[in-house]
């Protein structure tokens, strides 16, 4: 989530970082970005300072008390000392000023990944599938998958919430963003793609449409060879 009120880089930055294979909701005013935080679930806010309706220090007060497990990197002008400690005690986990590099935007968001990822297995597993968070890399079985960033994506999803049945919405909304047409065929070129993907790989594991509901990763069921009489 960006909450920028600098339109052109907002625009800029998200698309930069939707091409990275970021799902990426902007807003352009704290009030609106607040309620955004709220009713959908982030990894990380991008957020302002100097923002209309509702200062980003304040936002940041609020989702730090309300949503203490999301990251937040602070993006903003002010770059005296003394502002990157107020901010940070605030509950900001790093703070970039502006003018700055895209590239270290990049990095600054995969340290705070990684640090976020401290403590916990970095690796997602169901059955021979192997996704390994930090290296962007999955395996099934011993061959090495080769994926785009939204397939990544998608198939990452599903390893967060195994035997979930996941509705091609769910899907839009967080692989790619609230504003992906719902009536796209995107989801389903990618789950085409994917499962071709993992059968050349290993065919132990695979994505089962749900009729009326979407999509959930499985298992084969094997056959009953047991006979009565």
């Amino acid at each position: 989530m960006i909450i920028e009120d600098e339109k052109d880089l907002l625009d800029a930055l998200a698309k930069g970082l939707r091409q990275q294979g970021y799902a990426v909701d902007i807003a352009e005013d704290g009030q609106l970005g607040m309620e955004l935080v709220m009713i959908n679930t982030y990894d990380l806010l991008i957020l302002d300072l100097n923002l209309p309706t509702m200062d980003g220090l304040e936002v940041c007060r609020e989702v730090n008390a309300l949503l203490p497990q999301l990251l937040i990197l602070m993006l903003t002008a002010r770059d005296q000392p003394n502002d990157k400690i107020f901010g940070l005690d605030q509950g900001a986990d790093d703070y970039i000023v502006k003018p700055f590099h895209f590239e270290e935007l990049l990095a600054r968001i995969r340290a705070l990944f990684r640090r976020d990822m401290r403590g916990r297995d970095p690796h997602l597993r169901y059955g021979e599938l192997i996704m390994d968070t930090i290296a962007k890399v999955v395996w099934c079985g011993t061959k090495r998958i080769g994926l785009t960033k939204k397939e990544y994506g998608v198939l990452e999803y599903f390893l967060r919430r195994p035997n979930e049945t996941l509705s091609a919405e769910e899907l839009l909304e967080h692989v790619w963003d609230m504003n992906t047409n719902p009536f796209s065929s995107t989801v389903r070129v990618h789950i085409n793609s994917l499962r071709k993907k993992l059968k050349n790989a290993n065919d132990s594991v695979y994505i089962e449409t749900v009729i009326g509901e979407g999509y959930r990763l499985g298992k084969p069921t094997l056959p009953n060879t047991n006979k009565e009489g």
